[in-house]
């Protein structure tokens, strides 16, 4: 499902004295099957492009358009059900939004709220439990009894589990030591390619951006100020540096070995293989300044 954002506004508490403009002139297109990462400084404007992405949000200027679906500003939009169910939102610490008393009971409440059999929707929750790396035998255990690990996978197995085209991941390894952060966004991105989902990411980590996606788009004062592939985005570290923004510890360590050897590798490494096969180039001559 293609999703595109055409030049979006959104003003919190319009006409009020409390007015303020979250966003401006967001234009961003993702088309199916983009592995998005959406970065930028808090209040940058990230989470309030998030809840655009399936109509949480309505603009108060521009277009959305997700799927076949327009949603304008100034319109009145009716039945955004299918809309939602298509798009999934992976919120930080997802796992503060489970309620039910069993694990199974709150995986199909999903499904179940969107018209689904509860015949289905029992299939379903055993299928996510099985994608997110859990046993069927927690199914009749309470959420609250779960380690915290366990608790946020089973959220997410509730997301799963209404079969969206695109999911939406606010921050989702936010609280978790750098094991289990790995294993999520593992996860995620498992999933993302089995499944052909569209992706994307809202992440202060230019680690996983690097890693993960395949476009980033960087927002500042609520604006859209730059995008590109990770190469484009970070083949100028400098840049980015000057507005605040961190870049990968691989690209941080190729600048002090730079400045260190006095010699330029000639383009930005996103992983440590690569730059180690650079190094070792430049060692046996391959590589000149």
């Amino acid at each position: 499902m293609d999703i595109s954002l055409s030049h979006v506004e959104y003003r919190y508490q319009a006409k009020t004295p409390f007015e303020r403009i979250a966003i401006q002139d967001v234009s961003i297109d993702i088309p199916s099957g983009t592995y998005m990462a959406l970065i930028g400084h808090t209040g940058s404007g990230k989470s309030t492009v998030l809840q655009h992405l399936n109509a949480l949000l309505q603009p108060t200027k521009g277009i959305v358009k997700i799927g076949d679906r327009e949603i304008k500003s100034r319109q009145k939009n009716k039945s955004l059900k299918p809309v939602r169910q298509k798009v999934g939102i992976v919120f930080q610490f997802p796992e503060h939004q489970l309620f039910e008393e069993t694990v199974e009971k709150d995986i199909i409440f999903g499904p179940m709220n969107f018209g689904v059999s509860e015949e289905e929707a029992r299939k379903r929750a055993r299928l996510a439990l099985k994608h997110v790396g859990l046993g069927e035998e927690i199914l009749t255990k309470s959420p609250f009894d779960l380690s915290g690990g366990q608790m946020r996978r089973v959220a997410i197995a509730g997301v799963l589990a209404m079969e969206p085209e695109v999911i939406v991941l606010d921050e989702p390894t936010a609280g978790l030591d750098p094991r289990g952060r790995k294993e999520i966004m593992d996860m995620f991105y498992s999933l993302h390619k089995e499944r052909g989902l569209s992706t994307i990411l809202v992440t202060h980590s230019m680690e996983d951006a690097a890693r993960y996606a395949d476009q980033i788009v960087i927002m500042q004062q609520g604006m859209v100020i730059k995008k590109g592939t990770p190469e484009e985005i970070f083949s100028d570290p400098i840049d980015l540096m000057k507005m605040g923004l961190d870049v990968p510890e691989v690209v941080r360590f190729q600048l002090m070995l730079e400045e260190k050897i006095g010699t330029h590798l000639g383009q930005i490494y996103l992983s440590i293989e690569e730059l180690s096969m650079a190094v070792a180039s430049l060692v046996s001559g391959g590589v000149r300044s």
